[in-house]
Formats: structure tokens, sequence, C-alpha cells
């Protein structure tokens, strides 16, 4: 799936992958070596994530019902957790440094396409 900011028009990912059930969304990126550079991993019903047992750091983008940026995490590293964002839905993941590089920022609003 493709991922765009669709306030700043640009794309975040073209190979977006949703984490919806119990199990993917447990598994994640774990076992991973990087998130390549157009990769992202979609959680849905996420307001908080972890990074335990991670091997690299990745970008978060928490966004609300409405897919509204209400929090970014830059550059999380394995073994720490994100502040709990009350309003998000959903945590896009992303490669770090996704986020300075697309200027993306709190109200953007963010596509999810298959």
């Amino acid at each position: 799936m493709k991922i765009t900011n669709t306030t700043k028009n640009i794309i975040l990912a073209h190979k977006g992958v949703i984490a919806d059930s119990f199990s993917s969304r447990i598994k994640g990126l774990l076992g991973r070596e990087a998130l390549e550079k157009s990769e992202a991993l979609v959680l849905s019903n996420c307001r908080q994530i972890h990074m335990f047992f991670m091997r690299f750091a990745i970008d978060v983008v928490f966004l609300d019902k409405d897919h509204k940026v209400v929090g970014l995490v830059k550059n999380i590293l394995p073994f720490h957790c994100s502040p709990i964002f009350w309003h998000a839905h959903l945590a896009v993941e992303l490669p770090a440094g996704a986020i300075q590089s697309t200027n993306t920022q709190i109200n953007d609003i963010i596509k999810i396409e298959a």
C-alpha cells in the first residue's frame, strides 16, 4: 500500500503493510534487520509503540481516526517506548529520518491506499 502525506504532497512509503491482527501487531518489525527507505508498517488501534528487542531505530507517525497526524516520534531507539498519544488510532512506522526528510508535522493529513 502507498502512504502519502497529502498536506505536503509527498510519498512517505511505496510499500506499506498493515498489521491489524493480534499476532501481526505483536510481531511488528521484530526479527528484521532494517526498514528499507520505501517501506512502512501501519499498526491499527495503536496509541504507543515499544522498541523492545528491536535492532534499529525508526520514526513513528501517529494518526487519529481521520488520518490527521497527532504525534511524531523521531529516531526512537531499540529498547525505548514512545509517549502515549491518547487521540491516536494508527501508528505508521517508517525508516529513521523519514519525518525530517518529508517535513511531516502535527495536523498533516496522511492517506493510506491499497
